[in-house]
């Protein structure tokens, strides 16, 4: 059975990513975790008589995340009823990122779905830091990042944009493989360049990313390089009907150390597809 984490702060945004996963995985057997977390970061600055009378606050917030989360649970159990699908839920006084990694190594995650509002929302400040901590602090599991304005209904294409700079585990890919071979969707391997020529290095990467890819099917496509390789990508994404994007979030790509942008953050933010950031070695 996959186990897959829902964080939700109850909002639209984050309703929309667990609906995005139930859909996605509407034919496998899955028990998902819906996780809120409540604990204010500021709390820890403040004195001790402050945080004395914060006491009742947290008693509040406590009682709130229960009584919300019964109220998600409920009107999953009710209005998206699914034989292959288990609910249950999580209330934990920690911060989002803290509690989500605490509960990946408790009870084995699969896969974390979470969404955000995107770079250029205002709305952001909440989801949308929310979502980079995480992708700082989770590491060992896939996360896939939903855009509140996504409306999820097949999984045709997915693009995964690579430079061939290091060799793919296959751990790594396996979130990829697998929802591919769930979906019999396409895997479009994207290289952004101005100049296609692959070195010895990238060449030897790129015949071992055709064995991990041998079992699903996948082509090959040189994006040309224009402005920036985030907006390269999105061009390209929005042109070519692409359903997903997918990652490995290793953290110097060879854009980065030419141009100094962080790309990865930058794709994940501004996609309008839902982008499954890999887990790295």
């Amino acid at each position: 059975m996959k186990k897959i984490l829902l964080p939700t702060d109850f909002s639209d945004n984050a309703w929309n990513a667990i609906f995005t996963a139930l859909k996605l995985y509407a034919d496998v057997k899955c028990q998902f975790y819906i996780v809120h977390a409540y604990e204010p970061k500021a709390i820890n600055l403040l004195g001790r008589k402050t945080q004395q009378r914060l006491g009742v606050i947290y008693d509040s917030l406590s009682q709130y995340s229960e009584q919300e989360l019964e109220k998600v649970i409920g009107y999953l159990d009710q209005n998206h009823s699914n034989a292959n699908h288990r609910f249950e839920s999580i209330s934990k006084s920690e911060t989002l990122e803290e509690a989500i990694a605490e509960i990946i190594t408790e009870l084995d995650i699969d896969l974390v779905v979470m969404g955000t509002q995107g770079a250029s929302d205002v709305k952001e400040v909440f989801m949308g830091s929310n979502t980079v901590n995480v992708l700082k602090k989770v590491k060992n599991c896939p996360v896939l990042v939903v855009p509140s304005t996504y409306n999820f209904r097949q999984l045709h294409k997915v693009a995964f944009p690579t430079d061939f700079i290091r060799t793919y585990e296959k751990y790594e890919l396996m979130p990829l493989t697998e929802l591919v071979s769930l979906w019999k969707a396409q895997i479009e391997v994207l290289h952004v360049g101005i100049e296609f020529v692959l070195n010895d290095a990238q060449l030897s990467n790129r015949k071992n990313l055709e064995h991990r890819f041998s079992s699903v099917n996948y082509s090959y496509t040189n994006v040309p390089f224009e402005g920036s390789v985030s907006k390269s990508v999105e061009k390209y994404v929005l042109q070519n009907e692409v359903d997903f994007m997918a990652m490995i979030r290793h953290h110097h790509t060879f854009w980065e150390k030419v141009i100094g942008a962080p790309v990865v953050k930058k794709i994940a933010f501004h996609s309008k597809v839902p982008v499954l950031m890999l887990p790295e070695h």
